[in-house]
């Protein structure tokens, strides 16, 4: 299992974002999670205008064992989705980490404050 990129944040229902450019939260899985799933099948992402709350179910992932929610880190409009992994789901699972499925314009950046950095995400997985 590789350890959590510093430069992300981490929800405790295994979802990294990303802080971008004007407000944008670039939003994916982490490897830990996607080790738990196992191979991927299908997404299914937001629609891109969609307002999402934090903490808010909006995406779904299933692998050959289960299907699990992913939930929204923050509140906002869904601006972006990626189009590729949807053809692609296996992607996740070969780079978590650089695979995201899609990107919030935030409509407050403290909510980020709420989610953990990568070292208590590692904590929180190995217990």
């Amino acid at each position: 299992m590789s350890t959590a990129p510093e430069n992300l944040k981490y929800a405790k229902t295994h979802e990294w974002s990303k802080l971008e450019d004007e407000n944008i939260v670039r939003v994916g899985i982490t490897d830990f999670a996607q080790e738990e799933l196992g191979d991927l099948v299908y997404i299914e992402l937001p629609e891109i205008g969609k307002q999402l709350q934090a903490g808010s179910q909006c995406a779904v992932v299933e692998s050959v064992k289960t299907a699990s929610d992913l939930y929204s880190p923050v509140t906002g409009t869904v601006v972006a989705v990626n189009e590729a992994i949807l053809d692609e789901p296996e992607q996740v699972n070969d780079a978590a980490y650089e695979t995201w499925l899609f990107c919030i314009k935030a409509e407050s950046l403290s909510e980020l404050d709420n989610l953990m950095d990568a070292s208590d995400y590692q904590k929180m997985i190995e217990e």
